[in-house]
């Protein structure tokens, strides 16, 4: 039996210059750690997105400038990476990894992108460690393979990242067909938000207790609204206590148990999930990926719960 497919582009790695605060040896770390905790899980190369699929989220312009280089230097500030073919290269695997892993949940219940999340990217710019948005790409593409065979796909779109989905939400401000739900720092980046079909803001010191109410109500109102036919959740791991730019405080077992409740809302349901590890930042870096594999172990059981059911 295929395992529970993962997809990662920690091999493109960004020339960053010294003391840059984006943790970029994370990626592979957490590859290292799955093979060590988890060899089951199964990890390939992620796909290179084209300008075609890019195209569904992104203006021609916006992707012309990034692949070219004719970006402007303002812009690449607001993204907070140089420009190189390097970072070009490693944006469009890290959205491809999405688009591979929101197909192979449809196979098979769960699977990952080891990066992405890169959900301050709008239609027109980057922003916040992002150029493309991989969400917003791969859910578009999911719904034109399905709508090829007279089906809509609805997507929705929980984003549990510390720092608001603004690009995403303002990629599907007006598309019916995604529902996006981000829950997160009231008082933290992006400083101007964008608003979502559901926005959770909390309180700058959040714990655990309060986090996983807020979410259970999070999930029940997206219940009453909405029914997807996949889910991308963006397990961020920087609302942990020891992130550097998170400002929440939710430990190891909590962060476990929201990771718990989203893959459980998906199974019990029987929605695809994909997810993305998207931010983390944690001052040692061993923590963040402590977090992250922590989110492998729960969507690996659930994926389990996926192949034992169709049997």
């Amino acid at each position: 039996m295929q395992g529970m497919r993962a997809f990662y582009s920690g091999q493109f790695v960004l020339p960053l210059p010294p003391g840059h605060r984006f943790p970029m040896s994370r990626y592979a770390m957490l590859r290292d750690r799955l093979l060590e905790h988890l060899p089951a899980v199964e990890m390939d190369q992620a796909p290179r997105a084209t300008d075609g699929e890019l195209a569904l989220a992104h203006t021609p312009q916006w992707i012309a400038a990034i692949s070219d280089g004719s970006v402007s230097p303002q812009a690449m500030r607001e993204i907070g990476f140089p420009w190189s073919e390097a970072m070009v290269e490693r944006s469009r695997r890290s959205t491809g990894a999405t688009i591979a892993a929101c197909r192979a949940a449809f196979a098979g219940g769960v699977a990952a992108n080891m990066a992405g999340g890169t959900h301050h990217a709008y239609a027109d710019k980057g922003g916040g460690f992002c150029v493309f948005n991989d969400v917003a790409v791969a859910a578009r593409l999911m719904q034109a393979e399905h709508g090829r065979t007279g089906r809509q796909l609805k997507v929705a779109v929980i984003d549990l990242d510390v720092h608001q989905g603004n690009g995403t939400a303002s990629i599907f401000s007006k598309d019916a067909s995604v529902f996006t739900l981000s829950m997160h720092g009231q008082k933290n980046f992006p400083f101007r938000k964008e608003a979502s079909d559901l926005d959770v803001e909390l309180p700058d010191g959040c714990g655990d207790a309060d986090y996983l109410t807020a979410l259970e109500h999070a999930l029940d109102e997206l219940d009453r609204r909405f029914s997807p036919g996949l889910v991308i959740y963006l397990a961020g791991a920087d609302p942990f206590e020891r992130d550097r730019l998170g400002r929440l405080k939710l430990s190891f077992d909590g962060l476990e148990a929201r990771d718990r409740r989203v893959f459980d809302w998906t199974w019990q349901r029987r929605i695809p999930v994909a997810f993305a590890m998207a931010g983390g930042y944690a001052t040692d870096i061993a923590e963040t990926v402590q977090v992250q594999l922590g989110t492998f172990k729960v969507a690996f059981d659930y994926w389990r719960r996926w192949q034992n059911a169709a049997r």
